[in-house]
């Protein structure tokens, strides 16, 4: 046996019941942070550091330093002022500090005397009277006791409610003791370790270092994350992720489909009734679907378009497969309203075609959603489109072979699994399409979804022209509101968005209908409508029919016109406190508009002062119309998880590594990934392990 495959073997890592102070009650809160082993112990890494190897002279401090200082307590008592607090005056000889406690003991004021030497480590704050520190850490000593400083930088970890840093600080002292004993496995499974930054440190040296810097530590690099000791394990953890990835993606090669290969019929009838070509981009699409569908294992594709790229045609395309094979698909959308857009649109090709179309959402009635149901179930439904009412208990397919799910982020994991899981035929998959039109720069694709087939539609149909962008502040409303009325005398059509994110669903709509009621008495001769969440569908349907007819010229809505609506002569939008908003929905949003051949304008209408992300996300819709370009300022700004939506699901909640800041190491993460599969793959469930757990299960949806 090699020492790799020694390595992997079960009783490796002791558990951390091993360890001096861990019983059921320590175990439990460990548990808690999926802290089973002395390996889980290990990986469990410092989120930062505070630096208590040096003391501070008070006369020196500022507001907002942390840092360790001793003096001598020259005055403390308790003051009862709106709640009862300790106070003591400590003096170094070169300035004085003030120490707040409000929750303190009797024996705590007796040690906190005149004439106490302390020794305290705590955030100075700017107090009434000068600097203070509020509940500092602090220890009383002897007068002309030896004052120790700490040897090494001092850790704070991820913890849980009754795990103090004090005790996880004792743990992994204990378990970094192990580790140099003569029973340790081989941690590095690298079987060369890459060169990161023009060294090769090994993972014991990169854990022991972050676990423990020492005083002359770099700690400006420490903080951004850039030490070549956490870039060593940065490496590591997103290597386990590409490995994770990789393994699901043959995992769901070895599931078995059912093979579709029709001739193509109904799509070529769709194809031949357009009034205009499909784009190179989509056409290229198309045929990598059909390809995939084809094969006896689950299609897993995710289709990339920015706004107005036509996704929709390829959905369509690869339900008319399934349909004409004899099976049913489903198309699931995150909104009502996008939803009742797919029916109408989905309607509108399938209907002389003769293919029926089902259509669920949470909002029918208990008669027509039984009715629904039994159409599904007995397949009569050939085409279903939904909201998160397709994987509600009580909805069973017949013969479910593709789900396609769109703006995929906006689903929790365990909904696309259940979704998944209703198109299980006996041993059979279905396949998958997952569609977004939230742009994804290439390194963060390329690393959160290296699991599945990607295709880009990278041209949009000819003839849409650029939104141009202008920002107005609130105090130039009333020229908006002139604009407004201008574009709509001339035969324009506009949408007059209100948000207020921070707020419940019912204000968003109070704010509507105010907007609503405000320009709908001013602008003469302008037919105003409006459209919210809390109006029924068929309301909805019928202002949204109105305004694609034209009998409505400005529609007030909230953000409920984000995805989905397509009026093409609607060429101005106006985004109300659009500093609320994020890049991704601001982009969503002006997609609205410049879908037929007239001018196009965007204006967002912002109060004042702005913060410095907000100015950022302004200045970036203005410079720039590309998604990917937005995308990528939007990944800066919010971070992986939450441009991804898989804050819910753990993915992608790195303990060390970062996208952004790490993706120069992606190419070596992923050649290293492509060896160790080829040339070591006893080590890949070991590594996979050690970061992710049992997460795996969530890269199948």
């Amino acid at each position: 046996m090699n020492r790799y495959e020694r390595s992997l073997s079960s009783d490796t890592f002791p558990p951390v019941t091993v360890l001096k102070g861990v019983g059921s009650k320590i175990r439990g809160h460990l548990q808690r942070l999926r802290i089973y082993t002395l390996q889980d112990l290990l990986f469990h890494l410092p989120i930062r550091y505070q630096d208590r190897t040096r003391i501070r002279s008070i006369g020196t401090l500022q507001p907002g330093d942390e840092c360790v200082l001793i003096g001598t307590v020259e005055h403390s008592e308790t003051v009862y002022r709106k709640r009862r607090m300790l106070l003591a005056s400590v003096s170094d000889g070169t300035g004085r500090i003030l120490l707040r406690f409000f929750y303190f003991s009797k024996a705590q004021h007796e040690n906190l005397a005149s004439g106490a030497s302390i020794r305290c480590f705590g955030e100075v704050r700017r107090g009434v009277k000068g600097l203070e520190m509020v509940h500092p850490e602090y220890e009383v000593h002897p007068e002309r006791a030896a004052i120790k400083v700490e040897d090494h930088l001092t850790p704070i970890y991820p913890t849980t409610e009754g795990l103090h840093q004090l005790i996880l600080r004792r743990l992994t002292t204990q378990a970094l003791r192990w580790l140099e004993g003569d029973r340790v496995p081989e941690l590095d499974l690298l079987p060369v370790p890459p060169e990161i930054d023009g060294q090769q440190v090994s993972i014991i040296e990169a854990l022991r270092f972050v676990h423990r810097p020492p005083p002359e530590a770099n700690t400006q690099a420490l903080a951004s994350g850039v030490h070549v000791m956490q870039r060593r394990l940065a490496f590591e953890e997103l290597l386990a992720q590409q490995l994770s990835l990789h393994k699901l993606r043959l995992q769901i090669q070895k599931q078995p489909a059912i093979p579709i290969a029709p001739s193509g019929r109904l799509y070529t009838q769709v194809v031949e009734s357009l009034e205009f070509d499909l784009t190179a981009a989509q056409l290229r699409v198309i045929e990598a679907v059909f390809a995939d569908l084809e094969n006896p294992y689950p299609m897993l594709r995710l289709v990339q378009g920015d706004v107005g790229s036509g996704k929709t045609l390829i959905a369509l395309a690869a339900c008319l497969q399934v349909i004409e094979a004899g099976y049913q698909a489903v198309v699931m959308a995150p909104t009502e309203i996008l939803a009742e857009q797919h029916v109408q649109v989905f309607s509108n090709w399938l209907t002389p075609l003769g293919v029926q179309l089902g259509w669920l959402s949470g909002r029918m009635t208990a008669g027509k959603s039984s009715e629904m149901k039994a159409q599904i179930a007995n397949g009569q439904a050939q085409a279903i489109v939904g909201t998160h009412a397709l994987f509600q208990q009580g909805v069973t397919f017949k013969s479910l072979a593709l789900v396609v799910v769109d703006e995929q982020h906006r689903f929790g994991v365990h909904q696309r699994l259940a979704l998944r899981e209703k198109g299980i035929q006996g041993a059979l998959h279905p396949h998958q399409l997952i569609m977004t039109a939230t742009p994804i720069p290439r390194t963060l694709a390329m690393t959160a979804y290296a699991d599945l087939d990607y295709s880009v539609i990278d041209e949009l149909p000819p003839g849409r022209k650029p939104v141009s962008t202008i920002a107005v502040p609130q105090e130039r409303r009333h020229e908006v509101v002139a604009r407004v009325s201008s574009a709509c005398r001339h035969g324009q059509q506009a949408y007059w968005v209100c948000t207020l994110v921070e707020e419940s669903e019912a204000m968003q709509c109070q704010a509507a209908e105010d907007v609503y009621r405000e320009l709908n008495s001013c602008l003469e001769g302008v037919t105003v409508g409006l459209v919210h969440g809390r109006m029924k569908g068929k309301e909805k349907n019928a202002v949204m029919q109105d305004f694609a007819h034209r009998r409505i010229d400005l529609l007030v809505a909230t953000t409920v016109i984000e995805v989905g609506v397509d009026v093409a002569n609607a060429s101005l939008m106006i985004i109300e406190n659009a500093e609320r908003l994020g890049l991704a929905q601001l982009h969503q949003l002006r997609g609205r508009v410049g879908r037929g051949s007239r001018e196009s304008s965007c204006v967002l209408l912002f109060s004042s002062p702005l913060t410095q992300n907000a100015k950022l996300r302004i200045d970036t819709m203005r410079a720039t119309t590309n998604g990917f370009r937005i995308a990528q300022v939007d990944l800066e700004i919010r971070g992986p998880g939450e441009v991804l939506g898989t804050r819910q699901t753990g993915m992608l909640q790195l303990r060390i590594a970062n996208i952004l800041r790490d993706q120069d190491l992606i190419p070596q993460v992923q050649e290293c990934a492509k060896m160790l599969f080829t040339g070591h793959p006893h080590q890949v469930d070991a590594l996979i392990d050690r970061w992710l757990g049992k997460s795996m299960e969530f890269g199948q949806v």
